[in-house]
This record gives C-alpha cells, sequence and structure tokens, in this order.
C-alpha cells in the first residue's frame, strides 16, 4: 500500500501532515522539504524516515534505527524532524547516496541566510572532505555559477 503523493497537496508540508505516520522521524530530503530549506519536488511520492520499525506503505523509505536517542530532531506541528544541521550530516556522511540537488539547495539558503556564511554549521569531522566540495557549490547556488 501507498500514501497519498505530494501531487495530492498544496504543499509538501501539507503532504507530511497528512500521511506521516506516528512514531517516526522525517530526514533526509523530507526533513529539508519539511523546514523549508529545499523546495522538493512536485511530483514527489517517496517520504524519508527514521523509523524503528519498517511499517506499512511502499513508498516510505524506512531507515530502521534501534532508537531515536543519537538523533537531533524536532517536533513541529506534530511532526518530528531531524533538525537541519541533524540532515545535513546524514546527507554528507552518506554523499554518494544522497541527492546532491537537494543539499546543495538547502545549504545554499542557509549561506544566504547567514550573511553569505557557513559559520554556525556544525559539521562533523567524518563529514569534512564531503562538505568541502559541495561548500562552493552552495555558495554559488543563486548566482549561477
Amino acid at each position: 500500500m501507498i500514501t497519498q503523493t505530494r501531487r495530492d497537496f498544496i504543499s509538501n508540508r501539507l503532504w507530511f501532515q497528512h500521511v506521516i505516520p506516528d512514531n517516526v522521524i522525517l530526514c533526509g530530503v523530507s526533513a529539508l522539504e519539511y523546514l523549508e530549506m529545499f523546495t522538493g519536488y512536485f511530483d514527489e511520492k517517496i517520504i524519508d524516515v527514521y523509523a524503528k520499525e519498517k511499517g506499512e506503505y511502499e513508498n516510505i523509505n524506512y531507515n530502521i534505527v534501534d532508537n531515536f536517542d543519537n538523533i537531533n530532531y524536532t517536533r513541529y506541528e506534530n511532526i518530528l524532524c531531524t533538525t537541519f544541521e541533524q540532515t545535513v550530516n546524514d546527507m554528507l556522511l552518506n554523499f554518494n547516496d544522497t541527492d546532491e540537488m537537494a543539499l546543495t539547495e538547502a545549504l545554499g539558503n542557509y549561506y544566504f541566510s547567514h550573511n553569505e556564511s557557513f559559520n554556525g554549521l556544525n559539521i562533523y569531522p567524518e563529514n569534512k572532505n564531503a562538505f568541502e566540495y559541495i561548500k562552493p557549490l552552495a555558495a554559488q547556488y543563486y548566482c549561477g555559477g
């Protein structure tokens, strides 16, 4: 069984609020969309979450964890969502399998909303190389270059 898709709603946020099951945390691209750091895709069908067990929906990518203790997340409008910093570090850690466009746009939004700086963003040591690669792309994201 699949949930309704993004196409059925006027925004990603409304879609998530309508279809996200209890006891999961939005993560990855879905978290960036919910945090409004990435505009998302109109025809989006897949939702990324951390969960303690696999759920019933085929279009939810359940990243199974033993517990949520080591995940930084926030509750917003009754949805649990990884923090921006957690999301960025998760995506950098799995950079070869990440949506580079979503991450670049999100980091570009951070950069320009923080006076053209990445100061204040805590990047974990194991993610420094991936961050150094994507950082100039994010800084130029809205400049067209």
